[in-house]
């Protein structure tokens, strides 16, 4: 595995990251959950903070499997 995918999977298995993505999407989550009706701006920033939490966390995975893959197909000679 190469040292990106090394350090994605550092980082998605260490306990104070996970700690902080489960923290601010909870967070996020529970100020959405009881802003105000007439509040779409600020409903509106705090879906958006959401998606973006779950592509960093998407795009940490990706650099990780990619790096798997790659570490297969020289396994294989491919």
């Amino acid at each position: 595995m190469d040292d990106r995918a090394r350090r994605a999977q550092s980082l998605l298995n260490d306990p104070l990251i996970i700690e902080a993505f489960e923290t601010l999407e909870k967070d996020l989550l529970d100020t959405w959950k009881h802003s105000g009706t007439g509040d779409k701006e600020t409903r509106e920033s705090l879906w958006l903070a959401m998606r973006l939490l779950d592509r960093l966390h998407i795009h940490l995975q990706s650099i990780l499997e990619t790096g798997q893959m790659a570490e297969k197909m020289q396994q294989y000679q491919l």
